[in-house]
């Protein structure tokens, strides 16, 4: 497999947010309607999460014909390059129809071993999260652009501010977990979806604990939590691409310390 561009790829994936955000914002807070996936619980998709998508696909069908691509609202598109972009139109989306900014539109580009690099867009604050495996992770603005760097100095839990998406969502061991690490932070903070890991890469969040994910919930999280000097990955401490349980945290020792209290309910 050739070694990649990878300035010429996070181009690539530029050019996909870009594209993606008129679509956001011409339905974001307009009342759209809102269709539910078959599903245990409230599933929502909207028009804009598959026009976004559909969008997002074309671009990379003449961009990118030999690259396989994995969205949550479309059939899998195999890889004939070994090389995969994962996409979430809108990560978030209760919090669309519920007119809050913290959605999100997923970028990823994975390779055999999991994502090469990222980015987390958000069309309403006009705020763009770039994470490049390996490299780094950065913010641009409209005042420009900013490294990113988690905050290194919260190494206790009882120190921290903690995030998930939805208390709620954790069942079982999965919850007595979640609320010991949550009851003993210094401040919790729900419902940001993928904003939390931007906000944790930005140094304000120390610690975002989630289960139940798809890859297309998680891919675009990685470069830029790890470029930011977080680490990233699932409860019993290993690759987070594939979904699932995860944790990221703001330094390596708040990561090994909320690992240990979540180890009895890792899977």
């Amino acid at each position: 497999m050739p070694d990649l561009d990878m300035d010429a790829e996070l181009a690539i994936a530029a050019r996909l947010a870009d594209a993606a955000r008129p679509i956001a914002l011409k339905h974001f807070r307009t009342g759209l309607s809102v269709d539910a996936k078959p599903a245990s619980e409230f599933d929502p998709v909207t028009e804009a999460d598959r026009a976004i998508e559909a969008q997002m696909r074309a671009l990379l069908a003449q961009w990118r014909p030999e690259d396989g691509v994995l969205g949550e609202e479309q059939a899998e598109t195999p890889s004939r390059s070994g090389h995969t972009w994962v996409l979430d139109p809108i990560d978030g989306t209760r919090a669309f129809i519920a007119g809050l900014p913290t959605w999100c539109v997923l970028i990823a580009l994975y390779g055999p071993d999991g994502p090469l690099l990222s980015i987390i867009d958000q069309p309403f604050t006009g705020e763009r999260f770039s994470g490049v495996s390996g490299r780094g992770a950065w913010l641009d603005h409209a005042s420009g652009r900013e490294p990113l760097k988690t905050r290194d100095s919260v190494l206790r839990v009882e120190d921290a501010i903690v995030s998930t998406t939805d208390p709620g969502l954790f069942t079982g061991a999965e919850a007595d977990a979640f609320a010991q690490i949550a009851q003993s932070a210094k401040v919790r903070r729900f419902g940001l979806d993928a904003y939390g890991y931007a906000a944790l890469a930005l140094g304000g969040v120390d610690l975002v604990i989630e289960s139940g994910l798809k890859p297309w919930d998680v891919g675009a999280l990685i470069p830029v939590v790890s470029g930011a000097g977080g680490v990233i990955t699932n409860w019993r401490g290993g690759p987070a691409h594939e979904g699932g349980q995860l944790i990221a945290a703001a330094n390596p020792g708040l990561h090994a310390q909320a690992l240990e209290r979540l180890a009895g309910a890792a899977l």
